[in-house]
């Protein structure tokens, strides 16, 4: 087999063909957000710690009392403020968690995909960046090696998340609001 004709290669025309994913839509598409990956990290991470400060400087340290406070005494403003911000938090935390799941995924893929998570880890999700000679040494890959597998693990990754947890979610998240129609709609 060639370097550009490996078993993972194979898998993911396939897994593509299958599901009717653009390869390179989703190449870009998983390696766009990977690569912000970090940032929002970052954001989320400040806004919670401000969230929290402001509640801890508005309300003290009792989360419960805070909590008790905004939904009964507080104007609505301040309350509709407070939610907006926590609502972003948890919008952008359920997002995390779904590379979170997908990177699970990839670990999961049968053929070295031990190997996918931990290129794809270090190269996008740990805190700091590795230099190209870090990744290098570290993953015991060679230069043009690396960069094959890289590409495959982005397309995974992809595959996970387009192909896999996107579309369960959604499947849930429409499932959950029938079944809340159907409670509203019933007589009792």
């Amino acid at each position: 087999m060639s370097r550009k004709t490996t078993g993972a290669w194979n898998a993911i025309h396939s897994m593509c063909r299958l599901q009717g994913i653009q390869e390179q839509e989703l190449y870009e598409k998983a390696r766009m957000l990977l690569g912000i990956y970090r940032r929002v990290c970052w954001s989320v991470l400040g806004s919670a710690n401000c969230v929290a400060e402001d509640v801890d400087y508005c309300y003290g340290t009792d989360l419960d009392r805070a909590l008790v406070y905004l939904e009964t005494f507080a104007p609505d403003k301040e309350r509709e403020h407070f939610e907006a911000r926590i609502k972003i938090l948890f919008e952008t935390r359920w997002m995390l968690e779904l590379v979170e799941s997908a990177m699970l995924r990839v670990k999961e893929f049968p053929d070295g995909g031990d190997q996918y998570f931990e290129i794809l880890s270090k190269s996008y999700l740990t805190r700091w960046k590795y230099t190209e000679s870090e990744m290098l040494e570290l993953l015991h890959l060679e230069r043009s090696r690396f960069y094959d597998k890289k590409k495959e693990a982005v397309m995974i990754f992809g595959i996970a998340l387009w192909g896999g947890m996107i579309p369960g979610m959604k499947n849930h998240l429409q499932e959950l609001k029938k079944e809340t129609d159907r409670a509203w709609s019933c007589p009792t």
